[in-house]
C-alpha cells in the first residue's frame, strides 16, 4: 500500500465567485485583489507537496485541470498537512512577488523563471 501524494508545480486556486456562492472557502480561491508583496493563505484538498525554494505560478483552476495562464509569481512560505472529517488537506501561506496579468510576457519556462523577457 502506498501513500497518496500529489506534487504541484504551481498553486491552483478557484475563482473568488466560488467563495461568494458559498461552494468554497475563502482560502481555496484567488483573492479578489492580489497585491505584490502581500501574503495570503491557501487551502487545498489532498496531501500536496509544493516547492519552497523559489518562485512558481499562481493560477486559477475551474477543476479537471482546466487552468488559466499564470496570474502572479509567488513563493510558498509554508505548507502543512492536516486531517478534518476523514479528509486530508494542505494549508499554507504564499507571498505575491510579481503580478503577471493576461497580457504579461512569458515569465516562466517550465519550472524556472525566464532569464530574459519573451
Amino acid at each position: 500500500m502506498g501513500i497518496k501524494v500529489e506534487f504541484n508545480p504551481n498553486l491552483a486556486l478557484r475563482n473568488i465567485e466560488e467563495y461568494k456562492k458559498g461552494t468554497r472557502k475563502l482560502e481555496e480561491c484567488v483573492p479578489e485583489k492580489l497585491e505584490e508583496g502581500k501574503t495570503y493563505q491557501f487551502l487545498k484538498e489532498g496531501q500536496r507537496l509544493y516547492w519552497l525554494e523559489g518562485e512558481q505560478p499562481l493560477i486559477e483552476t475551474k477543476g479537471n485541470q482546466n487552468l488559466s495562464r499564470p496570474l502572479a509569481s509567488i513563493i510558498i512560505l509554508e505548507a502543512t498537512h492536516f486531517k478534518e472529517e476523514k479528509k486530508t488537506y494542505t494549508k499554507g501561506k504564499y507571498k505575491v512577488i510579481k503580478l503577471l496579468g493576461n497580457n504579461a510576457r512569458i515569465y516562466f519556462e517550465g519550472f524556472e523563471k525566464a532569464s530574459y523577457p519573451i
